[in-house]
């Protein structure tokens, strides 16, 4: 454990990072060329482990008595299909599949806050690292990076379904229809735009980081003093079985958002 409790509480929130090019190695200069190495390593690891357990589910199914992995995969997948034909008005083969990669994606990266915060820290210590976030939802980079992706996808859909010149009339002409609101109107638009990804990923990243810091803060519990580490025990059990709440929940929400989105981009006025 850190010296005290500030340091511990920084070295928890602080990324494994390299930096690039010509960037310095002090940590506190800013530098563009910065990778979050822990964030990336979690995240494309978990998607990678989705893929291969969801395919693997996939080849081995059965139409007799299935398994439970296989109950619970079709359970999944006909509640994802399900949110998609409600919110979902357009057709497109491609929103089921996203929605479903979407919600397992993000849920398995929220669900890496139940790990104890000093474990994997611990381990990857003994192994000469010095840092190490697991939980890549709070990583801004993480989300607002899927936040763009799904905002290209917006504007991809809605310059394809309405074309370029729909696209164009949807940001200059509303709310109001008139030539001399035009500029009012794109002002508008365009921040409604734009706070749609900003507020989905920011909204996955303030949640998730809380819920970290929460960890952390319970974590400090654990002294010499056994009244307050049986305190801390019970803490981070209360707070632990709540948060399965908070991970599952923020997962849907942007699962839901994005089709909802998606859904508006496919509306042709």
């Amino acid at each position: 454990m850190a010296a005290n409790p500030q340091e511990y509480i920084l070295h928890h929130l602080q990324n494994l990072q390299y930096r690039a090019g010509s960037c310095s190695a002090d940590a506190s200069e800013y530098c563009f060329w910065t990778w979050n190495v822990d964030s990336l390593l979690f995240s494309v690891g978990l998607g990678v482990f989705f893929l291969w357990l969801f395919r693997s589910v996939g080849k081995k199914a059965t139409t007799g008595v299935p398994g439970k992995l296989q109950c619970f995969v079709e359970m999944l997948v006909e509640f994802v299909d399900t949110s998609v034909k409600e919110s979902f008005h357009g057709k497109n083969k491609l929103i089921a599949p996203l929605a479903l990669t979407i919600f397992v994606w993000v849920f398995l990266m929220n669900l890496m806050d139940l790990i104890p915060v000093d474990w994997l820290p611990a381990a990857a210590g003994a192994a000469g690292v010095h840092y190490l976030k697991v939980v890549p939802s709070t990583d801004l980079n993480i989300t607002l990076a899927m936040s763009c992706s799904v905002f290209f996808l917006m504007i991809f859909y809605s310059i394809k379904v309405k074309g370029v010149s729909g696209f164009v009339k949807e940001l200059t002409l509303q709310p109001f229809n008139n030539k001399l609101m035009i500029p009012f109107n794109f002002l508008l638009e365009i921040v409604g735009l734009i706070s749609k990804p900003v507020s989905l990923g920011l909204r996955l990243f303030g949640n998730m980081y809380a819920g970290e810091l929460i960890f952390i803060l319970i974590a400090l519990m654990y002294t010499g003093n056994v009244a307050i580490g049986a305190l801390g025990g019970f803490a981070q059990l209360a707070w632990a079985i709540f948060h399965i709440l908070v991970i599952t929940l923020q997962a849907f929400i942007f699962m839901m958002l994005t089709i909802v989105y998606l859904s508006m981009a496919h509306e042709d006025h």
